[in-house]
């Protein structure tokens, strides 16, 4: 059974700390026993530079890594190291990193990547991989939190969730689909790169893949009610925006809040009761296939 959290801010001081924030969110998801926890935070936008989450094999030399990619680019810094994988700034859009790294180091997975996007992601409990790498100690504008308690397949940071598939986009997916394979096939002919065998990654591949086609978020994800079968409960971030969908059955759990100072959504109550404000945020159950969606362009400076 998988715990997924949202929060998005709508006011500067949430942002400020907005990493505790989620983060005191997904401990409260902990005791599902989780084998796998991951935060996805959009923040200190980078453009024209470009923000990559890398995961590498054991041993990695992230420091030459970087060194190497500073001179192609220019400049190269480490973000965040967790080890196994790690956030690197490049004085370069994505496109050309993501060449050189295949170039240079094919051993190396592109987990995310954009402007704003950085994922964090560890076998473990939620609190190792908050206490890692100053997840907590974070201001972002928004962001997403996934931990899970196995039931099948190996455990493994590349499986764990939150994924991302296109330039800062990320997905947490409580469910199962029940066609991804067939439709990662599709989608892998209309160019679309898959790093697992996760149904959850062919979701985020398939909202990216219409967002490239032109739809916005919002009808992204109505499209996916027609051509995702299976029970889910989404929540997706862009760079700019930040949204919530059930399928039309709806049996996966999911609440909904929202104050003056922010949005929120988890898989259990308990998540969002921990956010300040929450005894007096308009609170509701999100209603079956129907899209819910927040962005930057409409909050309040």
């Amino acid at each position: 059974m998988c715990g997924i959290a949202g929060l998005f801010a709508k006011s500067a001081e949430i942002e400020r700390a907005l990493g505790a924030h989620l983060g005191s969110m997904l401990e409260q998801l902990g005791e599902r026993g989780p084998d796998s926890a991951g935060v996805a935070l959009f923040r200190d936008r980078v453009a024209p530079a470009s923000k990559l989450s890398l995961l590498g094999p054991d041993g990695t030399d992230w420091v030459r890594l970087a060194a190497g990619a500073g001179d192609a680019f220019g400049t190269a810094s480490i973000v965040c190291d967790h080890g196994d994988h790690v956030v690197l700034r490049i004085d370069s859009d994505a496109g050309a990193a993501r060449i050189w790294l295949s170039e240079h180091h094919p051993e190396v997975v592109v987990i995310a990547s954009g402007h704003a996007i950085e994922l964090h992601k560890r076998v473990g409990s939620p609190a190792a991989l908050l206490d890692g790498c100053r997840v907590r100690s974070q201001d972002a504008t928004h962001g997403l939190g996934h931990t899970r308690m196995a039931t099948e397949s190996r455990v493994m940071t590349a499986g764990s969730h939150p994924f991302s598939t296109g330039e800062d986009l990320c997905l947490v997916h409580n469910g199962s689909l029940s066609n991804h394979n067939r439709l990662r096939r599709e989608l892998r002919r209309q160019g679309v790169r898959f790093a697992t065998e996760n149904d959850s990654e062919v979701a985020a591949g398939y909202l990216m893949w219409r967002l490239r086609d032109g739809s916005n978020l919002a009808q992204a994800l109505e499209a996916a009610l027609d051509d995702l079968d299976g029970f889910f409960t989404f929540a997706v971030g862009t760079r700019d925006g930040f949204a919530v969908l059930r399928d039309p059955i709806a049996c996966k759990p999911a609440v909904l809040a929202e104050t003056d100072n922010w949005v929120a959504m988890a898989s259990e109550y308990r998540a969002i009761a921990v956010l300040p404000g929450a005894a007096d945020a308009e609170m509701w159950e999100p209603e079956p296939a129907r899209v819910y969606t927040w962005s930057r362009g409409a909050v309040p400076a």
